[in-house]
């Protein structure tokens, strides 16, 4: 099935949620950059989903190539300078809001989630480079990041530290130029080779010369697949280089590269703000980055979506099949939870426009809502592709409809970028004592300012408060124990929310014949629905939240095995 971009849903969400009028852009250039995205992402990288999985990424004598076609689609988005959009102006950009960049990225990932990793993953490398570079850095590299000529890569894991971070055994040794000698070797490196760009940019955490073990000994490095010679130029192959690729469950056309620098000893990478303060600027590159990852919940919850609903209207098992109580369950479920899952994360994108403008409230916001748009988000994703799949019956299991391939390309974005367990222990550890837990405090006041209308959210604010009252008064594993429920519930209640808000301008412009009756009765349908389906069973969450751990440890190691 063909993708369509889901345009008057996205600029609807853009006006109400995410304010887009204070952010200082013009309705016209908005619905430009709406429409010509999704024109662009269907035409470009939609054709290429299909391919991408079946043929993938391929590994040969120290080298990636991409599927057919990918190369070509590649440079017609550098071209379009779509890529560009939020960039800074001084390095080519058009300083446009993450906003609206975000947009554009949802529709990149909605028509081929995989090749969209390429872009994504560059978005975090050139944050990293803008906050923490020093100005010889930005001018020679983030012109061409910006552009999308180069792209950007983030070198964390290894075999022995995934979550673990500190546990890291890269080295950087100083070189009399003033630059790094690294040596060691990275594992899970997305689109740490291709064949897409000339030079590849490699942000890798290391370890240096006598430094304290653990996290505070970590810096960042920037490596490149080609370094400069003494005129400036990038001509110099840099000693690194993917040994292999990793054989996935899904997206298969975004090459998960196991990468080695410094084999014959002259890999060279230059420091990224201070000596040892490689976590800081780790940071700056992860929380973009799972703002985005959650993002690909919507991506492919909103494939997935389209498609099972023309299945179910072209499928006749009596009656077409869309007329099934429980398939239209199915499909009403899975249009609510994208719709919610969208809204959240586009009300976190326009907060972090907001805190980048010096508003403290927006950046105590998007402290709040990144756990909960990562984890939750990405769980929709999985729950709507599953749903996809049992929407087409048993064709759903055979690959030729691609309602498989939604399953397999989203299993990975609850692990990567931070677990979502890693997300629920975040709010629980560090997010609940915020500013003393008034961020917490603010969230809910708007919660129930907004769903003053809808009984089910009000008692699910009431709800999230009784649980945040009692996590504060227990210990850590006890509020560990239950973050998972809790990170759910406040999701829930954030996106019902928002999608209030969306609910009541609906009816208003309904009432008056503003606008598409359809689109607002649609919005209005599916709105109610979250709050009857989606709200009430986020409700009884709250004795899970508060059950505490020792349930989780009733059995001894050997006793669970058994």
């Amino acid at each position: 099935m063909n993708y369509v971009a889901p345009v008057n849903e996205q600029r609807f969400v853009l006006e109400t949620v995410t304010g887009m009028g204070a952010l200082g852009v013009e309705s016209d250039l908005v619905d430009a950059v709406v429409a010509g995205a999704g024109q662009f992402a269907a035409g470009y990288f939609a054709p290429l989903n299909r391919i991408g999985d079946v043929v993938g990424a391929k590994w040969a004598a120290g080298r990636v190539v991409t599927p057919p076609g990918f190369r070509e689609a590649y440079q017609a988005y550098v071209e379009g300078g779509w890529g560009s959009l939020d960039g800074p102006e001084e390095a080519g950009g058009q300083a446009l809001p993450f906003a609206l960049a975000t947009v554009v990225l949802e529709d990149l990932g909605s028509a081929n989630m995989a090749f969209a990793l390429c872009p994504m993953l560059t978005v975090g490398a050139i944050e990293a480079i803008q906050t923490h570079g020093s100005d010889e850095q930005k001018r020679a590299y983030l012109p061409k990041l910006v552009s999308g000529e180069w792209t950007g890569t983030m070198n964390l894991t290894e075999p022995q530290a995934g979550s673990d971070v500190g546990a890291l055994r890269t080295s950087a040794t100083p070189a009399s130029d003033g630059s790094w000698l690294i040596n060691g070797s990275k594992i899970y490196i997305t689109f740490g080779d291709h064949d897409l760009t000339e030079n590849i940019v490699h942000l890798v955490l290391a370890r240096t010369p006598d430094a304290p073990r653990g996290t505070k000994g970590i810096s960042l490095f920037l490596v490149p697949k080609f370094r400069p010679d003494t005129d400036g130029n990038f001509t110099i192959a840099n000693d690194v280089r993917c040994v292999s690729i990793e054989h996935k469950l899904g997206i298969n056309a975004s090459p998960t590269c196991t990468m080695a620098f410094g084999d014959g000893g002259d890999c060279r990478g230059w420091l990224i703000g201070p000596e040892m303060g490689g976590m800081r600027a780790m940071f700056t590159m992860m929380n973009n980055a799972r703002l985005n990852v959650g993002l690909q919940g919507v991506q492919i919850g909103e494939r997935a979506t389209q498609a099972a609903i023309a299945y179910a209207r072209d499928r006749v098992q009596g009656k077409p099949i869309i007329e099934h109580p429980d398939v239209r369950r199915m499909l009403m479920r899975m249009k609510a939870l994208t719709q919610g899952a969208r809204a959240l994360i586009y009300a976190a994108a326009g907060d972090v426009d907001r805190a980048k403008a010096g508003d403290e409230n927006a950046r105590r916001r998007v402290e709040i809502l990144t756990p909960l748009a990562k984890s939750w988000g990405t769980d929709v994703g999985c729950e709507v592709a599953s749903l996809g799949i049992q929407v087409h019956g048993g064709m759903g299991f055979v690959e030729e409809t691609g309602a498989a391939q939604h399953y397999r390309d989203i299993r990975i974005a609850p692990i990567y970028e931070g677990t979502n367990g890693i997300q629920a222990a975040d709010l629980v550890g560090r997010k609940l004592a915020l500013d003393g837990g008034s961020a917490i405090a603010e969230l809910l006041v708007d919660i129930r300012a907004d769903g003053a209308n809808v009984p089910t959210l009000l008692a699910l604010a009431d709800a999230v408060e009784r649980v945040v009252g009692w996590m504060q008064a227990h210990d850590s594993d006890d509020r560990l124990a239950g973050s998972a429920a809790l990170l759910k519930m406040m999701a829930v209640a954030t996106a019902a929310s928002l999608l209030a808000r969306q609910h009541d301008v609906a009816v208003a412009r309904f009432a008056v014949g503003e606008g598409d009756p359809a689109f607002l009765n649609a919005k209005i349908a599916t709105a109610r629905f979250f709050f009857d389906h989606i709200v009430a069973e986020a409700i009884s969450h709250e004795s899970s939240a508060c059950c505490g751990a020792a349930g989780l440890y009733a059995l001894t190691d050997e006793e669970l095995a058994a």
